[in-house]
């Protein structure tokens, strides 16, 4: 039966876009297929934490400071992030604690809306990003412009849905002119953030771009020292990786970008989560 020819562009486009982030071929093996079923199972049981026993063979923890070259052993039970709280709330709980923000001043700097955050209230993955831009502030959604459409790209290349993650920024209301968010706003906000993670308890946090990794991480080590690195952080384990919007800048980077998700998606399969990807 001949192919669509509307698909077979679409399908060309997408091994296109495989080969340009560094992929090396793909599987029919049902392994390779993420495992819907694990979430309808998840729903009825209490999600197990983190092993930190099946964490990859080096663990690398800066200090609360620039110096992000203390390495540590992986059976450290340091944690960067502030103790982890038992999850006592839902994400409707903070979205409405949140309400129409005005506790910093960017509620009278232009945002048009709260930019909560969007995905599955029990992924196991999470990206963090710096802040909305214009079409989040826009949509209410985060990452829906260009770069939001190239980390679906990315998601989907590792076998996952973007309903299958949560996709959340440090702080919640787009800065004027997108510049980097201050410390007094970021200070405001980032609780919000914290209690997104300890209500989804994700496996792996991925931070995406210098300004979040330095945000989360307590560092000003830039993205370039910190990628191709794990941290342990609020149970999870962080990888920072360079933002979309950098990719997009910068397209030679894609494969270091990819190199990192690989190693995220080797993080998930180490705690039994079926995906595709190479």
């Amino acid at each position: 039966m001949p192919i669509d020819p509307h698909l077979r562009a679409q399908l060309e486009a997408h091994l296109e876009f495989f080969t340009e982030l560094g992929a090396e071929g793909t599987s029919r093996d049902a392994a390779w297929r993420f495992d819907a079923g694990r979430r309808a199972r998840a729903e009825e049981a209490p999600r197990p934490r983190v092993d930190e026993a099946a964490a990859p063979t080096r663990v690398d923890v800066p200090a609360r400071s620039t110096d992000v070259d203390v390495a540590l052993p992986t059976t450290t039970l340091f944690d960067v992030g502030d103790a982890v709280r038992p999850p006592r709330e839902t994400l409707e709980d903070i979205r409405g604690d949140i309400g129409d923000c005005t506790r910093c001043k960017l509620c009278g700097l232009g945002r048009s809306q709260i930019v909560f955050g969007v995905g599955s209230p029990i992924a196991d993955l999470m990206f963090v990003g710096e802040a909305p831009g214009y079409e989040e502030d826009v949509q209410g959604i985060p990452f829906v412009g260009r770069a939001g459409q190239l980390l679906t790209k990315i998601i989907e290349a590792m076998g996952m849905r973007r309903e299958d993650v949560y996709i959340a920024n440090v702080i919640k209301c787009r800065p004027p002119e997108n510049r980097n968010p201050e410390a007094d706003e970021v200070g405001t906000c980032e609780p919000f953030l914290f209690r997104q993670i300890d209500v989804i308890q994700p496996k792996v946090i991925v931070a995406l771009g210098t300004f979040a990794a330095q945000c989360l991480l307590k560092t000003s080590a830039p993205i370039s020292k910190l990628r191709g690195r794990v941290f342990p952080y609020r149970g999870a384990k962080l990888v920072p990786t360079f933002h979309p919007a950098y990719l997009l800048r910068s397209p030679d980077k894609k494969r270091d970008c990819w190199e990192d998700m690989k190693g995220v998606m080797a993080l998930l399969r180490s705690h039994g989560i079926l995906l595709s990807g190479s």
